[in-house]
């Protein structure tokens, strides 16, 4: 903890009570090596009822961690248009997909060394928000799951106690409304960017389609677009898995299938960002070897109808590699979209995983141009190759 509070955090606190969020300074911390100790990391925890239906009702905390500039908000009180907020993807929480503790390896920590005001969120299930009950009962996994913790954590296979799918895209974007709503009343701003992963893409894009009021500018990676998905919800909970995990292995082998490039990872970063992983995960980490655990999510509404009504100028990025959210997909994603304004770029030497790998500076330096300008590499819309 620093021991003199800057302004600009107490006055967080009484915006924070004004708008009926809370605000918790789990730390606050100048992060040296990586920024010289220019960059704060402030962790916030916003609070809303839950919609997710397991616990629906029920009190959920939401973890938000924010990285800027030491005194960025003293020095710029009118913040618009300077405010950013990553949105995960369906495994890797928030701050360890965008927040790589390694020099020039942060998204987040590229943003806010040119300015911006950058957060990032956890939805219900992920990370250090709330993990709703049922995902700490491993007989809610899949039997293949199940297996690979016998007989360490379970003596044999068992009937899941909740045998439904856990969240849903509607609880996602009530989430998102939250902690953008808690965002735009601390820097009281209008409109926040958001910044989002593959399943990130129909949680922030969908979000912004029904609330583009509130959203500036799309930066989509690896967005997990479905031209037809359903535009409506199912009964509720849809039955099914309710969580899924994923070990050490897994995750490097994920990777590895995507590698299409010499060099295109640095393995080092790899187990950085594992270690990130399980560290996120308090109970996930003390199940076999370790692994991480993520909830199944229903998801509807983010189709090719809402996309053709979508104005918000969109930068959508595929990496040529990507065998999880292949480049047709991102393509189809550009081809339906309604906004005038948006580009798409092919990125050379990439995976899904894009932004830990060699080419993910050009990747940040696009977003941060798109940001800034509404453009990459001058134009405002079209097809662009980087890397190549």
């Amino acid at each position: 903890m620093l021991r003199n509070r800057n302004s600009h955090l107490r006055a967080a606190l009484a915006v924070a009570a004004g708008v009926g969020a809370c605000l918790a300074l789990v730390a606050v911390q100048p992060l040296r090596g990586e920024d010289g100790g220019r960059l704060l990391s402030v962790d916030h925890y916003v609070r809303r009822p839950s919609t997710v239906p397991a616990i629906a009702g029920q009190p959920v905390s939401l973890y938000v961690r924010e990285r800027t500039q030491a005194g960025t908000v003293l020095r710029s009180p009118n913040l618009a248009n300077r405010v950013v907020l990553f949105i995960h993807g369906a495994g890797t929480p928030a701050e360890v997909a965008f927040d790589v503790p390694a020099p020039d390896y942060s998204w987040m920590a590229f943003l806010a060394r040119a300015g911006y005001d950058v957060f990032a969120m956890d939805t219900t299930g992920y990370g250090r928000s709330t993990r709703p009950a049922a995902m700490n009962d491993p007989c809610n996994l899949a039997p293949a799951e199940q297996a690979e913790l016998i007989p360490t954590l379970l003596s044999g296979p068992c009937a899941p106690g909740y045998p439904h799918q856990l969240t849903t895209i509607q609880s996602d974007w009530d989430d998102i409304d939250a902690v953008v709503d808690y965002i735009r009343g601390l820097r009281r701003v209008d409109q926040v960017s958001l910044v989002a992963w593959s399943l990130g893409g129909p949680r922030s894009a969908g979000y912004a389609a029904q609330h583009p009021e509130k959203v500036q500018r799309l930066v989509l990676l690896a967005p997990a677009y479905n031209r037809s998905a359903p535009a409506a919800a199912p009964k509720l909970p849809v039955p099914g898995v309710a969580m899924n995990t994923q070990s050490h292995a897994e995750f490097i082998a994920n990777w590895d299938r995507q590698v299409g490039c010499a060099d295109q990872y640095d393995p080092a970063i790899g187990e950085m960002v594992w270690s990130e992983m399980v560290a996120s995960d308090v109970v996930g980490r003390t199940w076999g070897g370790g692994v991480r655990r993520a909830p199944n999510t229903t998801t509807w509404g983010w189709n090719q109808a809402m996309v053709a009504r979508t104005q918000t100028p969109t930068l959508m990025v595929a990496g040529v590699h990507d065998k999880q959210v292949p480049i047709e997909r991102v393509r189809q994603l550009y081809t339906d979209l309604g906004a005038t304004q948006k580009v798409f770029v092919d990125l050379a030497c990439s995976s899904h995983n894009a932004m830990w790998e060699r080419n993910r500076l050009l990747l940040f330096r696009a977003s941060l141009e798109w940001l800034q300008h509404g453009t990459v590499n001058g134009k405002a819309d079209g097809l662009q190759q980087l890397g190549y």
